[in-house]
C-alpha cells in the first residue's frame, strides 16, 4: 500500500509508455463513438432527435435570422425557436441564444455556409487554434522532456474536446484565445490584450482577468482590451442596431433564472459550486452565498499570485483555473480550459520540477471531463468542480513556494 501510495504521490506511475497508450486509446474509442453517432443519425439529425451538433444549431440559426434582417428576432425565444423548427423539423428541441450581440459577427458569415460545413468549419478551426495554443504552451517543455514531447495526441485525446465536439460548442475557441492572450502577455501586450477582449463573448469569464492585469501592472493589456471590447460594442450596435441590447439583457436575466437557478440546463451538466450547491438541494440564496465566498477566495488569491514577478507559468495556470471557478456558469464544454492550464502546469514542472500529487492531479484532469456529467448525474457531486479546485490548490500551493523561495534569497543577499 505504501509503494501505491508512493507512486501516486510521486507520479511515478504515469511512464511516457503510458501516457502514449491511454492517449491513443481515449483518442480512438471518442473518435469511434463519434463517427458512429454521427453514421447513425438521420441527416441532421441524431438519433436522440437532436440536431447533430446541438448547441451549435443555435449559432447557424441566429446567424441566419440576421442575414435575413431580423437580428433582433435572435433574442426573442419564440421567433428563434421557429427559425431552429424551420431548419431542423417541428420536433427539434430548442436551444436558446444567450450570447452578446458582438457573436453575431462571429454566427453570421456561418449562416453563409450549408449547416454541415458551417459545423465542421467552426470546430475544425477552433480545435487548430487549441492545438497550436498548447503546442506555444508546452514549447520549450517538449523540446527537453520526453513525455512532454508527446503534447500532440495527449492534447488531441483530451477527452473535453470530444464533449466540446458533441455539443457543436466554443469551448475550442475560449481555451484558444485565453492560452493565447497569455502566452503573447510578455512579448506582444497590445495583441494579447485585443485576445482577452474577445473572450468578452462569454461575460461570465471577466471577473478575473481584468483584475489580474492591474495587479500586475499590465497597463497596455488592459488598456487595449478595454479599447477593444468599446469597438466590438460599436461595432454591434453599428450592425444591428441600439435596440438589439435591450433583447440580450432579456435573455440574460431569462439565462440566470431558467438555466442557472432553476437548472433548466441540468445542474450535473453545470460545473460550479452554484450548481454543486442547488444539485444537492441546497436554495438558491444559499448557492450564491457560497458561489460568491468561493469567487472571492479565488480572485484574492490569484491577484496576490500576480502582483509581484514570479513564474509565468505558474501565474497563468492559476489565472486559467480561477476563471473557471470564479464564474457560477461554467459548463461541461467550458472544461476545454483545463487543457491550457494541464499545458501551464506541465510547462512549470517540467522547468523546475513537479511537486507531489501534481502529475496525478494533471492525469485525474486530463480524464474528468469524460465522466463530470454522468457521475454528477448519479452522484450530485461534480468532479469537475473538485479536480478544479484540487488543481487550484496545488497551483497556489507552488505559486507559495515560489514566493518563500525569492523571499529567501533576497535575504541571503541583503546579508551579503
Amino acid at each position: 500500500m505504501s509503494r501505491f501510495w508512493q507512486q501516486f504521490a510521486t507520479g511515478g506511475w504515469l511512464t511516457r509508455e503510458r501516457v502514449r497508450i491511454y492517449s491513443l486509446l481515449m483518442g480512438g474509442i471518442c473518435a469511434a463513438a463519434m463517427i458512429g453517432w454521427v453514421a447513425l443519425s438521420d441527416g441532421l439529425i441524431d438519433r436522440n432527435g437532436k440536431p447533430i451538433g446541438t448547441d451549435f444549431s443555435s449559432f447557424y440559426a441566429a446567424g441566419s435570422l440576421v442575414l435575413e434582417g431580423k437580428a433582433d428576432d435572435v433574442y426573442s425565444p419564440a421567433a428563434h425557436y421557429a427559425r431552429e423548427q424551420q431548419l431542423f423539423g417541428p420536433d427539434t428541441p430548442y436551444y436558446s441564444w444567450l450570447y452578446p450581440p458582438f457573436f453575431l459577427l462571429v454566427a453570421t458569415p456561418l449562416a453563409l455556409l450549408p449547416y454541415w460545413l458551417a459545423l465542421a468549419v467552426w470546430q475544425a478551426a477552433g480545435f487548430a487554434l487549441y492545438l497550436a495554443v498548447i503546442g506555444a504552451i508546452l514549447r520549450r517543455a517538449r523540446a527537453t522532456d520526453a513525455v512532454a514531447a508527446l503534447w500532440l495526441p495527449v492534447a488531441a485525446a483530451f477527452p473535453a474536446v470530444f464533449v466540446n465536439l458533441g455539443h457543436g460548442q466554443n469551448g475550442f475557441l475560449t481555451a484558444g484565445l485565453l492560452g493565447a492572450a497569455l502566452c503573447l502577455l510578455r512579448p506582444q501586450p497590445v495583441l494579447a490584450g485585443i485576445l482577452f477582449a474577445l473572450l468578452a463573448y462569454k461575460p461570465q469569464f471577466a471577473l478575473v482577468i481584468p483584475l489580474a492585469l492591474v495587479a500586475a501592472g499590465r497597463w497596455r493589456s488592459f488598456a487595449a482590451a478595454a479599447v477593444t471590447v468599446v469597438a466590438l460594442v460599436a461595432a454591434a450596435t453599428f450592425a444591428f442596431g441600439l435596440d438589439i441590447w435591450s433583447g440580450f439583457a432579456a435573455s440574460a436575466e431569462m439565462s440566470r433564472k431558467l438555466l442557472l437557478e432553476q437548472g433548466n440546463v441540468g445542474f450535473e451538466k453545470l460545473q460550479s459550486a452554484f450548481a454543486s450547491v442547488r444539485m444537492l438541494g441546497g436554495s438558491i440564496p444559499l448557492a450564491y452565498g457560497l458561489q460568491a465566498a468561493l469567487s472571492v477566495a479565488i480572485i484574492g488569491g490569484t491577484v496576490w499570485a500576480w502582483r509581484k514577478p514570479g513564474d509565468d507559468a505558474v501565474r497563468n495556470a492559476l489565472l486559467v483555473l480561477a476563471t473557471l471557478l470564479a464564474s457560477p456558469h461554467t459548463l461541461d464544454y467550458d472544461l476545454m480550459l483545463l487543457g491550457p492550464a494541464i499545458a501551464f502546469m506541465v510547462s512549470a514542472g517540467v522547468a523546475g520540477g513537479f511537486r507531489r500529487y501534481e502529475i496525478s492531479a494533471l492525469a485525474a484532469a486530463w480524464v474528468i471531463p469524460l465522466l463530470t456529467r454522468s457521475i454528477a448525474g448519479m452522484t450530485a457531486v461534480s468532479l469537475g468542480l473538485l479536480i478544479s479546485l484540487a488543481l487550484y490548490g496545488l497551483v497556489f500551493a507552488r505559486a507559495l513556494h515560489h514566493r518563500d523561495a525569492a523571499s529567501a534569497a533576497d535575504g541571503r543577499i541583503a546579508q551579503v
